[in-house]
């Protein structure tokens, strides 16, 4: 059994890939300055806002990883695939695949901002830019794809 894709409204389209770009963006800047020298940050590094503290914690690693080199990979994969030619893909599972890594993200970043909150009691701004940014896209997905994969029933039925 083959599954279809129904189409989603162009403004999902762009308003993804351009959230996708502006979290690649982010991510690509703080996996540098990890690599680099979290000083290279320009951020606060006094008060809650700390950003040298945060991304230097051991909650900037998951599993020995970097944390930023996970949200470099997962907006590589997320530019990709919300870019108007991952839109336009036949395949089913690139969409669904979608779907499922953006509210993983979103779990993650929710682990993410409570070690910030409660373990480390400083946040990061650029941090603070990703986790706002896969919430808008979690937004934008949980309207458009359950129709699109066909798990909903759209409103015009």
């Amino acid at each position: 059994m083959t599954r279809s894709v129904a189409p989603v409204p162009r403004w999902a389209i762009y308003s993804t890939f351009f959230f996708s770009l502006v979290g690649l963006g982010l991510s690509i800047y703080l996996t540098n300055a990890h690599f680099n020298g979290a000083q290279d940050l320009f951020c606060s590094d006094s008060g809650l806002i700390n950003c040298t503290k945060v991304t230097t914690s051991a909650q900037s690693y998951f599993l020995g990883i970097p944390v930023a080199v996970l949200g470099l990979c997962a907006y590589t994969v997320l530019s990709v695939i919300n870019s108007p030619w991952g839109w336009h893909l036949k395949n089913y599972w690139v969409h669904v695949g979608r779907f499922v890594l953006v509210v993983g993200s979103m779990c993650f970043v929710l682990w993410l901002l409570s070690a910030e909150l409660l373990i480390i009691k400083n946040i990061c701004l650029y941090c603070t830019g990703v986790h706002v940014v896969t919430f808008i896209l979690l937004i934008i997905m949980t309207i458009v794809c359950p129709v699109q994969l066909g798990w909903a029933v759209s409103g015009s039925e």
